[in-house]
């Protein structure tokens, strides 16, 4: 009885699978397949010719020698330049404030990376509200220049966080109202 069972239900089993199989293979198309040709010193694509590409200039990324491509932390905030549009503030204005670490209990996470997908770094990060745009840079007075770089569910209106290294740092600073402007 098994046996016929499994007789029925094998040729079943294969006319079900077999046209999925075949409508898979007719969607392959010439318009998915990239053709590339690699010389000494030109880069064909598609039959477009690049020369001298920095393509050909890195190594694999699987060898000894490869060293990614980094920009720099100023190239790395100009993408959220364009998605400007709300008016900042002009001038002088007071800000509230207050110092944060890269500590896992302050930030949920440890690594020290930002919202703006940059490692934090002293004496530049600071954690603004959502009306500055990243990479906006601020001069706080006493305090020197810094960078939005960073986001906070706690930082609303006028509520800045500046990084420091250390939490002895951050608790010395306490929480300040200092005075700020836009230097961009």
């Amino acid at each position: 009885m098994r046996i016929i069972g499994i007789m029925i239900l094998l040729p079943i089993l294969l006319v079900l699978s077999v046209p999925q199989n075949v409508l898979a293979a007719e969607n392959n198309t010439d318009e998915t397949k990239i053709n590339a040709d690699i010389q000494t010193d030109v880069l064909i694509v598609d039959g477009e010719v690049y020369e001298n590409s920095i393509l050909l200039a890195s190594a694999p990324y699987n060898s000894d020698d490869y060293e990614p491509v980094k920009p720099s932390r100023d190239d790395a905030l100009a993408r959220y330049k364009k998605k400007a549009g709300i008016k900042l503030p002009e001038g002088k204005f007071e800000i509230n404030a207050s110092a944060y670490t890269a500590a896992a209990d302050e930030c949920g996470k440890s690594d020290g990376i930002t919202a703006s997908g940059l490692k934090v770094m002293e004496n530049r990060t600071l954690a603004c509200p959502p009306q500055f745009v990243l990479g906006t840079k601020i001069k706080i007075d006493g305090m020197g220049t810094y960078v939005c770089e960073d986001r906070g569910g706690a930082i609303k209106a006028n509520h800045f966080d500046i990084y420091m290294k250390t939490k002895k740092q951050a608790f010395t600073f306490g929480r300040q109202i200092l005075l700020a402007e836009v230097i961009q």
